[in-house]
């Protein structure tokens, strides 16, 4: 089966490692970014969410007009907007896209940050509504009658959307916890983790094909981890590369997602609210490297504010890496550069056709089996959740 790749835009350029004084809105770097991961062989972009950023859907609509085939990963927290609003707004883009939109859930891990939007609910009864608001969501989508809901976070009568998709809109779904797992194990068609070791990224699939098969479901969702890889011609190279970056982020040469304009978000010795983080946070306590290629020092120097975990070494290096997540049920890889725009056009050169062509040697029956250890990890972790 195909591996799904992602990469993730933003409207001006800049990163952990740069910063610049521009707008924050650039329309001709949003356009050359958003090309830039069509001409790589991306399959979607990721365009994120914050309480500051510009709006997502508005970007994905412009991303969208300026290139042919490339999908949008629409970021969206529920409860800002009605879920029937909502429905239409992903539904009219689709159409007018044809048919290149997805949602990605995000249902908000820090009570400051969603209280900068207006929300003042406790976490647990975020991840509520977004049960009760992605069935709606789905419903507005699929319904050919009229229909009426009463929940605990919304009521309406008589609801019909005229627009609908151009197919099925696929539901990306992102979290860590507990919740996150029993909701986007039900509603989600891909749950979205971020780069962990190998062993902890197994028992996460096993939690949420648990929570799968706890709803009901009789298929499974499928699994997005993501990455920072660093690129170099020879692991040496590559390595150096990496320290530079470090070296960089640590002394505070570019945009930090934990800037002081977000605080609350966590950063370099303070302790994060969402499990996410956390979760990368002591996977950098165990070890700076783990596995063939993952390090984790830029989560430890960043505070693991996003996805940032790296691949180090050369392309054939992190493409084998990346197969190794492949092994133990990984789907989708989403990726993006700490030089965001040079690397996605070198990912697209030296780093996807890599994972693709040994995806489909595999598909096609000549390739070579999963290694031990990677192969039995799910394995293990899904008989020991079931």
């Amino acid at each position: 089966m195909p591996v799904e790749f992602i990469g993730m835009i933003a409207t001006k350029h800049a990163s952990e490692t740069f910063r610049t004084d521009g707008p924050v809105v650039d329309p001709a770097f949003t356009r050359r970014f958003a090309r830039a991961h069509e001409d790589a062989g991306f399959d979607r972009i990721l365009i994120g969410y914050g309480s500051g950023f510009p709006e997502g859907a508005q970007v994905a609509a412009y991303a969208a007009a300026h290139t042919e085939r490339l999908g949008v990963l629409v970021a969206h927290r529920p409860g800002f907007v009605a879920p029937t609003l909502a429905a239409r707004q992903f539904a009219t883009l689709d159409q007018f896209t044809g048919g290149r939109v997805a949602v990605h859930t995000i249902t908000g891990g820090n009570d400051a940050e969603q209280r900068r939007d207006g929300d003042y609910l406790t976490k647990d009864e975020r991840y509520e509504r977004t049960d009760e608001y992605l069935g709606i969501l789905r419903q507005t989508w699929e319904s050919e009658e009229p229909f009426s809901h009463e929940g605990r976070f919304y009521r309406f009568e008589d609801h019909y959307a005229d627009v609908k998709p151009v197919g099925r809109i696929p539901l990306y779904f992102g979290g860590s916890s507990e919740a996150a797992y029993r909701v986007g194990g039900r509603h989600a068609d891909t749950f979205a983790l971020w780069g962990e070791p190998l062993a902890e990224t197994a028992e996460q699939i096993a939690s949420v094909r648990a929570a799968a098969v706890a709803a009901g479901r009789t298929d499974v969702p499928g699994i997005s981890v993501s990455f920072r890889p660093i690129l170099g011609a020879t692991e040496e190279l590559a390595w150096e590369r990496a320290e530079r970056i470090l070296d960089t982020i640590t002394n505070g040469g570019g945009t930090a997602f934990w800037s002081k304009k977000r605080r609350g978000w966590g950063g370099p010795g303070s302790e994060p609210e969402n499990v996410g983080s956390q979760r990368l946070l002591a996977a950098a306590a165990k070890a700076d490297r783990h596995d063939r290629a993952l390090w984790t020092a830029p989560a430890k120097a960043t505070g693991a504010g996003g996805n940032s975990t790296a691949l180090v070494g050369t392309p054939e290096t992190v493409a084998q890496a990346l197969l190794d997540y492949v092994d133990i049920g990984v789907t989708t890889i989403l990726i993006r550069g700490y030089d965001p725009l040079d690397d996605a056009i070198d990912y697209g050169r030296q780093l996807l056709p890599l994972v693709r062509e040994e995806v489909a040697r595999r598909d096609a029956g000549a390739g070579a089996e999963a290694g031990p250890d990677t192969g039995a990890l799910v394995g293990a972790a899904v008989g020991a959740e079931l």
